[in-house]
């Protein structure tokens, strides 16, 4: 059973920062497997739920907690990442007790560790955080494993020796992960150029289409691309170029081989999953990080496309059981240049 939440059912307070600052407010309900007590889950997801990116995976966790836990879930999403908006929408979640709120991004960082603080009476936890406290914990599922593999596997297939790198803002994971990305490229072959950009916007295809337009002018001819529903306007010009490009979060060599020719999925649902399951179980990180990687490949993994050549393949799987071991240690920093974002 799914239940709508109106902004007419808001008090004023958020009836105005609905029409000032443009959240959208969406909420569901959803009815699993019956028990007499349900756990409440609500969730913030600063971003458009159908974004068929990082937002989508997050609210997906969700929707499979209500399903396979039974516990009744609602959601805010469509917040514009800025510390003010994400309080108001976390207060806004909190007021009504449920027995976990989740904010989905490391965007919401400070966000949540202040509410959660005047909240102690509610558990907290930050999907892709950092972020601890009495009543607060993170789940990190690390995306910088699998872009690590993203730089062995384009500068493995480059033709033209620059390959490219593209993302929106500059959240923490997202920065570990293109710090990964080329670090992957560096060890693989020092002879490739990098260039990378964050263009400020996620979901911008006029915006991604001419950095990728760019890039390509500039001689890349694999690009990574961390966004969101942004990702199309770089498909465009992949397609039109004969460009490939790496996709992440989920698997996008299934949705269009001919365009990825891999994807590093770090499956975000599983933090939020996890997190609701732990909770369920009694086993939930309060004041921890939780960690999930390459030794779990139901969540982080590089899928490549079959025209993949095998000698590439079989280097790619070397460095995953290297790097799911603790052999190979992923740098997280980047200090080199970046790729000026289009005029």
């Amino acid at each position: 059973m799914k239940q709508l939440f109106s902004p007419a059912s808001l008090p004023r307070r958020r009836l105005l920062a609905s029409a000032c600052a443009l959240p959208l407010l969406a909420a569901c309900g959803t009815m699993g497997r019956g028990s007499a007590s349900k756990l409440k889950v609500a969730a913030l997801f600063a971003g458009n739920v159908k974004d068929q990116g990082f937002m989508e995976a997050g609210w997906r966790g969700l929707e499979r907690a209500g399903t396979e836990l039974g516990v009744q879930t609602r959601y805010i999403d469509g917040i514009a990442p800025q510390k003010a908006l994400l309080v108001q929408a976390l207060e806004e979640l909190a007021k009504d007790k449920p027995d976990l709120v989740v904010a989905h991004g490391g965007q919401n960082n400070e966000a949540c560790a202040e509410v959660a603080e005047r909240h102690p009476g509610v558990l907290f936890v930050v999907t892709q955080g950092a972020v601890r406290g009495a009543n607060l914990a993170s789940y990190d599922v690390l995306q910088e494993e699998s872009a690590y593999l993203a730089g062995v596997l384009a500068a493995s297939t480059t033709r033209t020796g620059v390959v490219g790198h593209m993302s929106g803002i500059r959240v923490v994971p997202g920065l570990k992960g293109r710090a990964a990305y080329a670090a992957g490229v560096r060890a693989t072959d020092a002879k490739v150029r990098l260039l990378t950009n964050f263009s400020g916007n996620q979901d911008d295809n006029a915006l991604s289409r001419k950095v990728a337009l760019a890039q390509s002018q500039a001689g890349a001819d694999v690009i990574f691309t961390m966004l969101n529903a942004g990702r199309d306007g770089v498909t465009q010009v992949c397609r039109e170029q004969g460009r490939r490009q790496i996709g992440n979060v989920g698997d996008w060599v299934a949705r269009d081989p001919q365009v990825f020719v891999g994807s590093a999925i770090a499956d975000v649902s599983v933090g939020v999953f996890q997190a609701v399951r732990d909770l369920q179980s009694g086993h939930f990180p309060t004041g921890d990080i939780r960690k999930i990687g390459l030794a779990q490949r139901e969540a982080v993994r590089l899928t490549l496309a079959p025209d993949v050549p095998a000698p590439v393949r079989e280097r790619i799987e070397r460095v995953a059981a290297e790097i799911a071991d603790g052999r190979l240690h992923v740098p997280t920093t980047y200090d080199g240049p970046e790729f000026a974002t289009p005029a």
